[in-house]
């Protein structure tokens, strides 16, 4: 459903988003190995999500990646999609097809259609706050 770089930037962002809570700023090197991937991809899904306003980044020593705590209450897993994926996961075909619509619609278009409203309001209503507490609570994890 997402594409890898999507799924590794959902991950960086609750990873970095944990830290912060903790007030701990966290290098790209930390991020790759706790969402486990690799350093190089790690840095392209950051600098994106540096761009969108979804993560900070301070260079230098003391430097690193930090999510305000305040914006973490705020940003929701939709704005990480659509930094990463853009917005096709909501308007793609279920089959792939080029042209796919209500007009000439492929075989699973209507079922498709359900569930990516579904998927479209629990990104949109999910924040990456949520995500982070059921880490910090011990429910939820990154990595097994």
């Amino acid at each position: 459903m997402f594409s890898k770089a999507c799924e590794y930037g959902i991950r960086a962002t609750v990873y970095v988003a944990f830290q912060s809570l903790e007030e701990r700023r966290t290098n790209l090197k930390e991020i790759a190995k706790a969402i486990e991937s690799p350093e190089a991809f790690t840095a392209k899904i950051l600098q994106q999500l540096v761009k969108n306003n979804i993560v900070d980044s301070t260079k230098g020593p003391s430097g690193g990646f930090i999510i305000n705590k305040i914006q973490i209450k705020q940003i929701k897993l939709s704005q990480i999609v659509s930094a990463i994926d853009g917005d096709n996961i909501y308007t793609g075909c279920g089959l792939g097809l080029k042209e796919c619509d209500e007009e000439k619609p492929c075989p699973v278009h209507d079922k498709f259609k359900e569930v990516r409203d579904s998927l479209k309001y629990m990104l949109e209503t999910t924040s990456i706050e949520e995500l982070t507490l059921g880490m910090k609570e011990g429910l939820t994890f990154l990595k097994r």
